[in-house]
């Protein structure tokens, strides 16, 4: 029972397994947040000879994360479980590092956010097996689409660098 509203869930998902998957859920927030928090700082500071193309690319790209953001911590609250915030409990919790102190170049960039979309996919991967078993279709399928996002964006990345 949920402490907010003293309304049970009683969704065919047992107590046990909402906690596992919520919890489980708190990296994939903690690190849309900083690749999406990267990709703007990036969009930001892209400087060069393909600073339009890269500008907008990122804009495009840190619209989705963010919007992504949402959805997760919503899930973890659809989960009965509290989502997790704050810049240092999201750092503790992603896989996805901190953006550098330095702006690199665009080449850097691109590689960076590459990298980092296939930590992501790394690190849905298993979850998404997870929910699955615990028969959590909506998560499973939450995740599945993000996998999806990850593997295009971290494809389209490379495309551009090559």
């Amino acid at each position: 029972m949920s402490d907010a509203t003293n309304v049970a869930i009683d969704t065919g998902l047992e107590q046990n397994a909402r906690s596992s998957i919520a919890q489980a859920l708190g990296p994939v927030l903690a690190g849309t947040f900083a690749l999406a928090l990267k990709t703007h700082n990036f969009h930001w500071n892209v400087t060069g000879p393909r600073f339009q193309g890269l500008h907008n690319m990122f804009e495009e790209q840190y619209t989705d994360l963010y919007e992504a953001v949402d959805d997760l911590a919503e899930r973890i609250r659809a989960l009965d479980a509290v989502a997790p915030g704050g810049l240092g409990r999201f750092q503790e919790l992603s896989p996805v590092a901190d953006a550098p102190e330095t702006v690199p170049d665009a080449q850097t960039m691109v590689a960076t956010l590459a990298r980092d979309h296939d930590a992501m996919a790394r690190t849905l991967r298993p979850l998404i097996g997870e929910a699955a078993e615990a028969n959590d279709e909506v998560t499973a399928d939450l995740l599945t689409g993000r996998l999806g996002v990850h593997e295009k964006t971290a494809w389209m990345l490379r495309a551009t660098a090559a």
